[in-house]
């Protein structure tokens, strides 16, 4: 067996585990998170509004992807159906597409935990109290999606193929849409803070 068989042998069983980790750990966290604080953690906002149709993307590639990723790890032959992307089959390729999948979600982790309770999904009509402009969020006004947008990165050169290059595509779209709409929210919220805020951190980097 040649390496590039050994790899992907590999990466299908990793790919299938590491999703169904990350839909374990936010079901858990959101439903712990729910009990202890005593609120909602989700805010899609009004149906059909521009922060709902991020929110159902989100939703809707992350059980498709954490699907395709299952059904592979068992079924090999469906490879051919994703479109892979030939020049880009190396195991160099395939296991940096693994870190970066790996680094990218773990650093996510770590902004979930500095958040705590802090921590929401869309944008809180309630909230928040008070801006957090220190420690990461001093370096990158939307760290968590930095996060998420190096593993969907990590995703596509882990898999290369169109359907993982569609799903980075439509990520990349989202995460920069959600993040428009979080910062026009702040700035109705602190108009003077958070511009002063925006005007001296940059939006990723």
């Amino acid at each position: 067996m040649d390496s590039l068989a050994e790899i992907t042998a590999f990466n299908r069983v990793y790919l299938a585990a590491f999703f169904t980790f990350v839909a374990a750990f936010y079901t858990v966290r959101i439903i712990y998170m729910k009990k202890v604080l005593k609120r909602e953690l989700v805010f899609p906002g009004a149906p059909f509004c521009s922060t709902w149709w991020n929110h159902m993307m989100f939703r809707f590639f992350r059980a498709l992807i954490w699907m395709v990723c299952l059904l592979r790890a068992f079924f090999p032959s469906l490879d051919s159906g994703l479109g892979l992307i030939a020049p880009l089959q190396h195991p160099l390729v395939i296991l940096t597409g693994d870190v970066l999948l790996t680094l990218g979600f773990a650093f996510t982790i770590g902004v979930h935990f500095v958040l705590g309770a802090g921590w929401r999904s869309g944008v809180d009509p309630a909230g928040p109290v008070q801006l957090k402009t220190t420690g990461i969020y001093g370096r990158s006004r939307h760290p968590m999606f930095m996060g998420v947008a190096v593993a969907q990165l990590g995703f596509f050169l882990a898999l290369p193929s169109v359907f993982t290059l569609v799903c980075l595509g439509i990520g990349w779209v989202m995460l920069y849409r959600q993040a428009l709409s979080e910062e026009q929210y702040l700035m109705q919220r602190f108009p003077d803070v958070y511009g002063r805020y925006a005007a001296q951190v940059p939006r990723w980097l």
